[in-house]
């Protein structure tokens, strides 16, 4: 992490619970972490830049992927920390579980998905740039990745970086993660303003694959 993110300090990662991962995901939680308005406006932004008909990896998910119900993909691939979470989501074609606190190298193919979703949960990853790498590893060529998050987390959980900032500057900050993982176009957007009544903040950066470059240019 110091190689890739050398100008943060050394406990930027750091979680007040360092226990497994695994232990505190080991119940399944059928509930959801935004509102309502929250949720609306994830799908709005998955029904403008993930492609219809293609192949979409939900990383990070649980039992519910939020992608736009009258919208249909070539699969989706879900990825999480509860088996049985992952079981009870109906958009997922294929799901597997695996803490990228430990083992960020994705079991997928290269250039096997066109677009990934990270919704609400980029501020438990302890090794955000070898995930995105991986993350730009499987995207093929103009893939697209969209990391929407809001003003929620589980405390214990979030490393120490996340809680210091606040909506703009966690904008900044994954947006520097996706730069470090070689996303040569990455964009910051305010999708649900802080203050607006009845919906929960939320924000996403969307990171885009150069169209047509080699497995090498990514390296």
């Amino acid at each position: 992490m110091a190689d890739s993110l050398p100008e943060l300090p050394p406990r930027a990662f750091a979680k007040a619970d360092p226990s497994p991962d695994a232990g505190f995901y080991a119940e399944p939680r059928f509930v959801t972490h935004i509102d309502d308005g929250a949720i609306a406006a994830v799908t709005d932004l998955y029904r403008r830049v993930f492609p219809a008909g293609g192949a979409v990896l939900d990383l990070m998910s649980s039992w519910v992927s939020h992608l736009p119900d009258n919208v249909e993909y070539a699969e989706v691939i879900g990825h999480g920390m509860n088996a049985e979470e992952l079981a009870a989501n109906p958009r997922l074609s294929r799901w597997f579980v695996q803490d990228l606190n430990r083992d960020p190298a994705l079991p997928l193919p290269d250039r096997s998905v066109d677009a990934a979703a990270i919704c609400v949960s980029i501020q438990y990853l302890q090794r955000p740039v070898e995930v995105l790498r991986e993350v730009a590893r499987v995207l093929r060529p103009g893939g697209v990745i969209a990391a929407a998050f809001s003003n929620r987390c589980f405390p214990t959980k979030a490393v120490a970086i996340w809680q210091a900032l606040e909506g703009p500057d966690q904008c900044g900050l994954v947006s520097l993660y996706l730069q470090r993982a070689g996303f040569p176009s990455v964009q910051a957007l305010e999708l649900a303003p802080p203050g607006r009544w009845g919906s929960d903040p939320l924000w996403a950066v969307v990171g885009r694959t150069a169209a047509g470059e080699s497995d090498a240019d990514r390296r």
